[in-house]
């Protein structure tokens, strides 16, 4: 039985998708921990910072700003972290 062109292209798509996975380095545990907490505290960062800008309440913004700048410090020493690591 004959094979269509799109059976073709998928089989094509899934040999690059397969070949791209072979080709990525692997990452050790400890990277790919904290390329989590990392993306975590950027999105709650991302999250509050939406919120703040449509809070209306002075205490809800002072709380959404103590949050940003709690979440900023948690990023920097996850960034010194991360530095001090491949050092």
């Amino acid at each position: 039985m004959a094979r269509g062109w799109e059976s073709k292209a998928i089989e094509s798509q899934q040999e690059s998708a397969a070949e791209a996975r072979r080709a990525r380095p692997a990452v050790n545990p400890a990277d790919a921990s904290r390329q989590a907490v990392h993306a975590t505290l950027m999105l709650a960062r991302t999250r509050a910072l939406a919120d703040l800008q449509s809070a209306c309440a002075p205490a809800h913004r002072a709380m959404l700003e103590q949050a940003i700048a709690e979440l900023d410090q948690r990023l920097a020493a996850l960034k010194k972290g991360a530095k001090d690591a491949a050092d």
